[in-house]
């Protein structure tokens, strides 16, 4: 499996906006998704985490492509003031 967390900087006061676009996909059908969780920072909600979990990264990489992840993406971008990968992880057991 592939893991992969990272956190996506939302312009100033616009982080329940940007967790809100986000978390549009989390009950889409993503082929290989097998988790992937949208959860504000609680420190600072313009801080968004991000966690998926994927069969492979390759499936990861082909979500990317997907209609309803590109219009997210376009959505988004206007308010998304950084982003940073954390980890890419392996994932060996979960729920």
């Amino acid at each position: 499996m592939y893991g992969l967390i990272g956190k996506i900087i939302a312009a100033e006061g616009k982080g329940a906006e940007l967790a809100a676009i986000l978390g549009q996909n989390a009950g889409a059908t993503m082929p290989g998704c097998r988790s992937y969780v949208v959860a504000p920072d609680a420190g600072n909600p313009d801080h968004i985490w991000i966690t998926e979990v994927w069969d492979t990264a390759e499936a990861h990489k082909t979500s990317l492509g997907l209609p309803s992840v590109q219009a997210a993406i376009t959505r988004a971008r206007p308010i998304i003031a950084g982003m940073e990968r954390v980890a890419e992880t392996g994932p060996v057991a979960g729920v």
